[in-house]
């Protein structure tokens, strides 16, 4: 996962195409919920690994996203 190894310009790049071709929910779910093989979302591993820069973008991202009903 780039989360894990702090890659913060391909995070962006992948958030900027994802908000192009994609819906908020759709965001939600298979950007900042989904899960990898281990069960470990792009958040959590970013916090397993440190990687604060990553973890507050990511916050950033879900807050600008996510309704306050889905918070």
């Amino acid at each position: 996962m780039e989360a894990s190894r702090g890659k913060l310009e391909t995070l962006q790049k992948i958030w900027e195409l994802a908000n192009e071709k994609l819906t908020a929910e759709e965001i939600s779910n298979k950007l900042l919920l989904d899960t990898d093989l281990k069960g470990m979302t792009t958040l959590r591993e970013a916090a397993w690994k440190g990687n604060l820069g990553v973890l507050l973008k990511i916050r950033e991202w879900a807050e600008e996203k996510l309704t306050t009903g889905d918070k």
